[in-house]
């Protein structure tokens, strides 16, 4: 399964607890490119500008997916599900958006202290926003994400997926 979702949708913290609850693996595609290209992500922004990090992920998903077993959680790139190629590269996989509004995500970017290359100035961020829902919005499944807690995100996930059985009603 890979999540997908704008900067501070929280991929990486809903993919590591989903991962947790299944059993399944994590794997954030970031800190794959990172491992692979030996970079962190805003130096390969600044050495090979946003191209450059393009291709350095998409190259990164290719050789992921080939052996990719079935159980584990993927959080990809905030701009990884914008490219067609991407999309067409997990085609076969769940694909989860983890949406908020654009306000509730700058938020979650200023709190959370990482540094991200295309978080720039608050109109910017509105407009990427905006720009990335249409391709965001073909994931296979959506889930609203704005004044929930973790685990009823993550319970929300598997009841639509059908990961778990549903508990037996009283």
């Amino acid at each position: 399964m890979f999540l997908v979702g704008f900067m501070g949708s929280g991929k990486t913290t809903v993919g590591q607890e989903l991962a947790r609850r299944l059993g399944w693996e994590f794997i954030d595609l970031d800190l794959v490119i990172e491992q692979r290209e030996g970079q962190e992500i805003p130096e390969i922004f600044g050495s090979r500008g946003e191209p450059g990090f393009r291709l350095a992920e998409s190259s990164a998903l290719r050789e992921l997916v080939s052996p990719l077993r079935r159980n584990s959680v993927i959080a990809l790139g905030g701009g990884a599900f914008v490219r067609e190629n991407n999309r067409e590269l997990i085609r076969d996989w769940p694909t989860v958006f983890l949406d908020a509004p654009a306000d509730e995500l700058w938020q979650r970017c200023e709190q959370d202290g990482c540094e991200r290359p295309l978080r720039k100035d608050r109109a910017q961020f509105v407009n990427l926003h905006q720009a990335r829902l249409p391709y965001y919005r073909q994931a296979s499944l959506i889930i609203e994400t704005s004044g929930k807690q973790l685990p009823s995100i993550c319970s929300e996930i598997e009841n639509a997926l059908h990961l778990r059985e549903a508990p037996d009603s009283l």
